[in-house]
């Protein structure tokens, strides 16, 4: 398709370059060898004057084609009138101004143009030498120019529409090219911001896994090692004394390092508690106070309300850690006889309380969790908050502690697909 119009513009450009001296030449032609049927002597001088300004005139503008083209179209008219009044055949080389006006005249001196061209064409076609000589050749050549007027307005009008299409057009590439370069544009930002915020993105995970990991390594290999030493410590101030309470108590660390070795390889893995690899979750925690109450020697209960659901991993091992955490804080500082696990299920959430009587704390003493260090009730509420939950703890001087966290209950996945 471009290569048409390449050509076609081609071609008209070798049109308006070579087609006037071709026009000019011919009706010279044609002229000379009817000068004795349509010229007097007197004709023929003017022609042989006006022929060479012609000639001058085009040499002149192919020179300078980007001149001024009223000046050029002016003075060609005026050229072609003469030579038309001395020989109608000449009138060839007036049909030129059809062709160029839109190309060399401003806007609004395209129709008085062409209507000046249409007036030596009627002439020329009227049958008699400029002027009219009789009414019959006026009237005649007022028909001729009508035509001929007529014929130039609606080739004027479309060309105008096709003109002011053109524009349009342009226009519109215009602001299309401008609308593409701007998206272009946002999209290189948008392309640059979507890097950064996957960068941060990839930062804020690291830095979210790292405090997991922590969390878990807390939970599991630490509580483990302190119990360990736990009860280490009373085999050796029994040892002496009690023979078979130390045995016992080395049984137990005996099992809490083998219990901590297994959390430790699962942690490799998958971070899923070792306790929920074969227990739902209400039986995990029954297995985790029990074994909590018999290390520590404080008399717990374990409580489940509800209808008890398959739950997804992750909220089993939260809930799970939770409870870890807060009876390990129990069993270090709140020095109390007494403590109660409650695992709700309560339709769409679960709620998970862990209570003591023992001395309690106050709230506002505790240092923030700053996501390092220790992991008490700050790293309860992060892990709460990883899946959507809370964790609030009522608590005070003498009034013992209740931990309590809710959650979403989201089934287990096997059972939401």
């Amino acid at each position: 398709m471009s290569a048409h119009v390449t050509t076609a513009e081609q071609w008209w450009g070798r049109f308006f370059r070579y087609g006037p001296y071709g026009l000019l030449g011919l009706s010279t032609v044609v002229a000379a060898v009817s000068r004795d049927l349509l010229m007097s002597p007197a004709d023929e001088r003017a022609a042989a004057v006006l022929l060479p300004a012609a000639l001058v005139l085009e040499l002149w503008w192919s020179r300078t084609a980007s001149g001024p083209g009223a000046f050029y179209f002016t003075a060609r008219t005026l050229l072609a009138l003469g030579l038309t009044w001395c020989n109608p055949f000449f009138s060839i080389y007036a049909v030129l101004g059809y062709f160029d006006a839109g190309r060399v005249l401003p806007r609004r001196g395209v129709r008085p143009g062409l209507l000046a061209v249409a007036v030596i064409m009627a002439g020329a076609q009227s049958g008699s030498p400029l002027p009219p000589a009789t009414l019959m050749n006026w009237i005649v050549f007022g028909v001729v120019l009508a035509v001929h007027a007529t014929l130039t307005m609606v080739f004027a009008q479309i060309g105008d529409r096709e003109a002011d299409q053109e524009r349009a057009k342009t226009a519109t590439i215009t602001a299309l090219e401008s609308a593409n370069a701007r998206l272009e544009q946002a999209l290189a930002e948008n392309a640059g911001l979507h890097a950064q915020l996957l960068v941060q993105a990839r930062e804020a995970g690291v830095a979210d896994e790292r405090r997991r990991l922590a969390a878990e390594i807390h939970d599991t290999i630490a509580q483990g090692l302190t119990g360990i030493i736990a009860q280490l410590q009373a085999a050796g101030s029994t040892a002496d004394s009690d023979p078979a309470l130390a045995r016992e108590h080395l049984v137990r660390a005996a099992a809490l390092a083998r219990h901590s070795l297994g959390e430790a390889r699962r942690s490799v893995h998958n971070l899923l508690p070792a306790a929920l690899e074969h227990d739902d979750l209400p039986g995990a925690l029954e297995k985790t106070v029990t074994t909590w109450s018999r290390r520590t020697g404080v008399r717990a209960e374990f409580t489940v309300t509800g209808t008890v659901e398959p739950l997804h991993d992750e909220v089993g091992a939260t809930l799970l850690r939770i409870a870890e955490e807060a009876l390990a804080n129990a069993g270090r500082h709140a020095e109390a006889s007494r403590a109660g696990v409650t695992l709700s299920y309560m339709g769409d959430e679960i709620t998970l309380d862990v209570r003591d009587d023992g001395r309690g704390f106050d709230p506002a003493a505790l240092p923030p969790y700053r996501g390092a260090g220790g992991f008490g009730l700050g790293g309860m509420r992060s892990r709460a908050e990883r899946i959507a939950g809370t964790v609030e703890v009522e608590t005070g001087p003498g009034l013992g502690t209740a931990v309590s966290a809710r959650v979403p209950m989201v089934p287990h996945a096997r059972d939401a697909a």
